[in-house]
């Protein structure tokens, strides 16, 4: 399992709950103890792994930096249960979704389609199953927070090249330190830029990110982190949609082939302001708070595939027809959250009490207007599957500002408090529970279509320790998802109380041999009900079809992750999740969002990874392999998403003067699907990548 207990590079002024101290870690070597971190906070408290009863993941620095890793995709091979649905959406144990938090927080900035860079995150923490209890509306797969860099005290820097295929070219730097003797204000500043071509035709990315942290202590016991990020994107020729497939899942042209024309793209800005305070207000107590501000545009001008066809009767799919889409999306976030924790004996019993709350808001405007496709007597061209002709046509040639403008201007508003207890009966066990009551509203302001309800959730678990490196635990957990505002609409028969879900879940975690071989095994199951499906029963209300809380779904599998040192130079990890999510519940002849039948869209049965480092260190060389399996899954269309097994590898070398990587992905090349889509074609994986990075740690 990447990152259950070891050394974090670069101590950090504050923590998520508490002031760091920096003589906590001993390293003992650069493979011992590699992958893993001795606490994580997505428990919303600083906690042992093995004290926490539910099946968590945590990807660190090291992990991040040897894989190379630059987004978020880049990583989810290491988690166990989580495969990749489409941009930074994901199929998590079942469910797809795309929620994400920042240090335990609301405030997304990638909106819309952008997926999460990877430049200033320090580790990715992941729960696996419902935690509405912690963190309140959810995907009912898991929570993946991302934890920001922050300033350290001790003075470090680095400066990073990239240079590879596809015409990529990167650099990178990052300082952190004190700037006075006395050590009470550090700073952390960080650039990334990258830019590389894309193997689909026409497309590319280019990525600017400026990072800026200060840390200052207020007291000894009280730390202030001020934190200011801006993100610039550039996508030539996106937003990319898949390439056509047959119904048995191949491919009917070459994977480069692009639906978009050169002068589409897709851009994203954003800009977040955070603050958080961490203090020890006394021996056995702890309180945090966050402040996190966001703003994101995303702007798209694209052609939307809308379905292959055969343009000459000779029966072979031949052309596909597009739409063209020029989209707007504006999202601005605020989110303020607080934990208080105390360490108390009462009853003769030692309980770790957890009282907090949050709080968020986001406002998304988003505008569209559309150019038809060509059979349906729009201007917009279809474009050959085999001699694509790029160029003849594009935004200026179809007088958008003669379409109609669609607008929805929404408002989300989140809150809630909660309490929760550990208690400690001597060494073996741990009992929690926990309770949260929120409150939530959804706001359409155009159509004055509003609705709020509020919602209580709970958690419990009990976790019994045959000895100190060995945890079994049982838990039970649950959360809810309003439904979306539209479907609030009394047209359609609104309002509607939330989805609601729940986990039943038991598993064991080990770390033995003073944690160089960590085991953790779950078995789950979830079931997620009051799901609004279309009554074709009732008839429509002012053209609008009739929807009725009468789905249910049920999903069910376990889970192995290993992380191990086999050697003081050789580190393994490995994770294999089986998942099998149906709909249990339904109307007759009805079928659930993102469902074919009773299987779920992009959800495979059987997903693994590993990835594995050996060191020698008389070369100063470190070797890694690693590599990828998913299981065959069904797409939107219910055509076949094949099977597919990847490989990845790399070579880093210390020299004197620099540390140089050269990473290889999809090293034998292989053509496969990372997920299907219906009409839009099945998403393409990355053909083999190479690259090479330079950098210099000062």
């Amino acid at each position: 399992m990447p990152g259950t207990a070891a050394a974090q590079t670069l101590p950090t002024t504050t923590s998520q709950t508490e002031p760091a101290t920096l003589d906590e870690v001993v390293v003992t070597g650069r493979a011992q103890r590699l992958y893993r971190t001795d606490k994580t906070t997505i428990g919303k408290t600083a906690e042992n792994p093995l004290d926490i009863p539910q099946a968590l993941q945590i990807l660190n620095a090291e992990l991040i930096e040897d894989q190379g890793a630059r987004d978020i995709t880049d990583l989810y091979r290491n988690i166990s249960g989580v495969t990749f649905f489409s941009y930074a959406g994901v199929t998590f144990r079942g469910f797809r979704q795309e929620e994400a938090y920042f240090d335990g927080v609301r405030g997304n900035p990638f909106i819309g389609f952008a997926v999460p860079q990877l430049f200033n995150i320090e580790r990715v923490e992941v729960l696996k199953g419902p935690a509405g209890m912690l963190y309140g509306p959810g995907s009912p797969g898991g929570t993946i927070n991302y934890v920001t860099k922050t300033p350290s005290d001790v003075f470090a820097g680095e400066v990073t090249g990239v240079i590879g295929d596809y015409d990529r070219i990167g650099v990178s730097g990052e300082v952190t330190g004190p700037v006075n003797a006395a050590g009470r204000i550090t700073v952390r500043a960080g650039g990334f830029y990258e830019e590389r071509d894309s193997f689909r035709v026409n497309a590319g990315a280019r990525n600017l990110i400026g990072d800026l942290g200060v840390g200052i202590v207020l007291t000894d016991r009280t730390d202030l982190t001020l934190q200011v990020s801006v993100y610039d994107q550039t996508l030539p020729a996106n937003r990319l949609r898949g390439v056509p497939v047959d119904m048995d899942g191949n491919f009917l042209t070459d994977i480069s082939w692009n639906h978009n024309e050169p002068t589409d793209f897709a851009t994203l800005e954003a800009q977040v302001y955070q603050a958080r305070l961490a203090s020890q207000l006394a021996d056995n107590m702890r309180f945090d708070a966050t402040a996190r501000y966001s703003e994101s545009s995303e702007r798209q001008n694209y052609h939307e595939p809308r379905g292959a066809i055969d343009t000459d009767g000779d029966g072979r799919l031949d052309a596909v027809r597009r739409q063209f889409r020029d989209q707007y999306r504006d999202a601005d976030s605020l989110s303020l959250a607080a934990n208080l924790v105390a360490d108390v004996r009462a009853l003769g019993l030692d309980h770790r009490i957890l009282f907090g709350g949050d709080w968020a808001q986001e406002d998304l405007l988003f505008k569209s207007r559309t150019a038809a496709q060509a059979n349906l007597g729009g201007p917009v061209p279809n474009l050959s599957l085999f001699n694509p002709v790029y160029g003849l046509t594009g935004a200026a040639a179809y007088n958008l500002d003669a379409l109609p403008l669609s607008r929805s201007d929404d408002r989300s508003i989140r809150g809630g408090v909660y309490l929760q207890d550990q208690i400690r009966f001597g060494d073996r066990f741990i009992a929690l529970a926990g309770v949260r009551w929120d409150r939530f509203e959804d706001d359409n302001r155009l159509s004055d279509v509003d609705f709020e309800d509020s919602e209580v959730t709970y958690r419990l678990g009990l976790i019994f320790k045959p000895r100190q490196d060995v945890s079994t635990y049982i838990s039970w957990s649950d959360t809810f998802e309003p439904q979306g505002a539209g479907s609030q609409n009394v047209d359609v028969g609104g309002p509607f109380a939330p989805v609601t879900g729940s986990q039943v879940e038991a598993g064991v975690k080990t770390a033995l041999h003073g944690g160089r071989v960590q085991v953790n095994a779950a078995v789950y199951q979830i079931v997620r009900e009051n799901i609004l499906q279309a009554d074709q029963s009732l008839p429509p209300v002012n053209g609008q079809d009739q929807l009725r809380p009468i789905g249910e779904v049920t999903s069910e599998g376990f889970e192995v992750d290993v992380s191990t040192d086999l050697t003081a130079n050789w580190v393994l990890t490995a994770n294999y999740g089986y998942n099998d999510t149906r709909i249990t519940g339904t109307a007759p002849g009805q079928s659930i969002t993102n469902a074919v039948g009773d299987r779920f869209v992009n959800a495979p049965r059987h997903q693994a990874g590993f990835w594995t480092r050996y060191q020698v260190p008389k070369l100063r060389t470190a070797f890694a392999f690693g590599g990828e399996y998913v299981a065959e899954r069904v797409g939107f269309n219910n055509e076949r998403v094949k099977p597919y097994t990847v490989f990845d590898a790399s070579i880093t070398t210390t020299l004197d003067v620099a540390k140089v990587r050269l990473r290889v992905d999809n090293l034998f090349d292989n053509t496969y699907a990372a997920s299907g889509f219906g009409l839009q074609g099945s998403f393409p994986g990355e053909p083999r990548t190479v690259f090479v990075e330079v950098s210099r740690a000062f």
